[in-house]
């Protein structure tokens, strides 16, 4: 398998706090991997490193072979290859849901209106909401809004997709439709990292788990050896929690 993003002993504080301590590993292509642990473990931060939204004090991350750059056009030129979805879905407020899919496409990866529109619809397609086009984000449920966001993050095709807490922003009714796009993306091959809450997801659509307390990657498994027989305390201790209710 082919390395994608490889985190190399990266550290991160925000003042005294240490976020990211020495963290290493290597995402490779079509690996969904999943990145879960208690709040506060630096789960968000990691993810939100991998594309420079939050710089890191020292350690490297590269992605397809690429060092991340400072800043500059480098930056947006290697950003665009990696796409994001937030918690809250980021949508540009003022423009329609075929406006935000199509603007990224023809600012950034320079494609003609036509062919932007047409990329936009075959994914506004494929999450659902094709019926949605010409409406704006505030007309939209949440799960729609989500569901615009990563057809957003697909329009520019990206090498790697990030996802920070994709559902929790949203009703409990809405947190399927997301997630059932996402395990399709997983199926279809594209390379992921997930922050999530959703432990049905993780064993699902992951094929590895990243289990993050206290700014440290504690253990790495399989989901199948992760949720059956998790080899740390924190991580038994933590899942005890979550898997009881």
């Amino acid at each position: 398998m082919e390395p994608l993003v490889v985190v190399d002993h990266v550290n991160k504080h925000f003042g005294e706090l240490h976020v990211l301590k020495d963290i290493t590993t290597t995402v490779h292509k079509g690996e969904v991997v999943v990145v879960i642990g208690p709040s506060g473990s630096g789960k968000s931060t990691l993810c939100r490193a991998i594309n420079r939204l939050e710089t890191i004090d020292n350690g490297t991350i590269t992605i397809d072979g690429k060092k991340l750059p400072e800043e500059g056009k480098e930056l947006a030129k290697l950003r665009a290859d990696v796409g994001m979805v937030f918690q809250s879905f980021n949508l540009f407020a003022h423009k329609t849901v075929l406006e935000n899919v199509t603007l990224g496409q023809i600012n950034v990866r320079k494609r003609s209106k036509a062919d932007a529109t047409k990329r936009a619809m075959e994914l506004l397609e494929r999450v659902g909401v094709a019926n949605q086009a010409s409406k704006m984000p505030s007309q939209l449920s949440g799960g729609q809004q989500q569901r615009v966001a990563i057809a957003r993050a697909l329009a520019m095709d990206p090498k790697v997709m990030l996802f920070d807490e994709p559902t929790s922003a949203l009703d409990p009714e809405m947190i399927n439709e997301v997630l059932d796009v996402m395990v399709g993306l997983a199926e279809e091959g594209m390379t992921m990292v997930v922050v999530t809450h959703e432990m049905g997801f993780a064993r699902k659509a992951g094929q590895r788990i990243l289990f993050m307390a206290e700014g440290e990657i504690v253990e790495e498994a399989t989901p199948e050896e992760f949720f059956t027989n998790p080899k740390s305390p924190r991580a038994q201790d933590f899942l005890s929690k979550i898997l009881t209710h």
